[in-house]
């Protein structure tokens, strides 16, 4: 099995993390190794799967926090696992809780702050984007829960590149044109820099963000691409979680 992991969190023996891929010894076609219960794919096949990714970060089931994503600008606190409800973002500072975030060419962002010992898991495509979800995120956290920008690590994960993000103009025009690419009277939106651009807009130390250059429509036999493998498209996890330190 391959599992995705990041620098910017690898520093820390208190924390778990891992993206989910397409590769695994069990994969099958035509969702490979997908963890949705929501695209039609066998049950039985998505909850093995999800036994088999989640063990191999230490986890198990009955650890991980779920939420229904609706591409909204919700953002809930858990305190326990299971089914958290619809919002597109969760945050924790409690132990041995996995945040599950899945994602299919959308932009997912997890955060530690090392002092309050907060995590978060994010998921933010263009409708997220444009509601800054990520913003309010990291204002929640700032304003209820007392952390502070410069002691927060953040990893944007593997999503859809801008030369292969394609957006009618009514999308378009709800962001500033610098995210915006128009060819050949097309327009191409870039919302790992508008992610980016937010974590930058709290002064969030540069050598503290990490960003993925990997594109999940280019890499779609590697990565979930919802672009790229249309109705017959799984969907990874991103799980991050807080444990005792070693």
């Amino acid at each position: 099995m391959i599992i995705l992991k990041s620098a910017v969190f690898n520093r820390f023996n208190n924390i778990i993390f891992g993206i989910s891929t397409k590769r695994w010894n069990g994969e099958t076609a035509p969702y490979f190794f997908n963890l949705s219960l929501s695209i039609g794919d066998d049950e039985s096949k998505v909850m093995k799967n999800r036994e088999v990714f989640f063990a191999s970060l230490g986890l198990n089931y009955n650890q991980i926090t779920f939420q229904k994503q609706t591409h909204s600008d919700i953002v809930t606190y858990v305190d326990k696992p299971g089914f958290s409800g619809e919002s597109d973002a969760i945050m924790t500072d409690k132990k041995n809780i996995g945040l599950a975030v899945s994602v299919a060419d959308c932009t997912p962002v997890f955060i530690y702050e090392k002092e309050n010992h907060f995590i978060a898991g994010v998921h933010s495509g263009w409708r997220g984007s444009q509601k800054q979800i990520l913003r309010i995120t990291i204002e929640k956290l700032i304003n209820e829960y007392n952390c502070k920008p410069e002691n927060f690590f953040v990893y944007i994960g593997p999503s859809i590149s801008q030369k292969n993000y394609e957006v009618g103009n009514e999308v378009a025009g709800q962001f500033d044109s610098k995210y915006i690419l128009k060819k050949d009277g097309k327009f191409y939106l870039d919302v790992k820099k508008v992610n980016h651009d937010i974590l930058k807009s709290f002064d969030i130390p540069n050598n503290q963000i990490q960003v993925s250059n990997l594109c999940t429509y280019d890499m779609k036999d590697f990565l979930h691409s919802y672009r790229g493998d249309k109705e017959i498209s799984g969907r990874a996890y991103g799980v991050i979680a807080l444990k005792d330190p070693l």
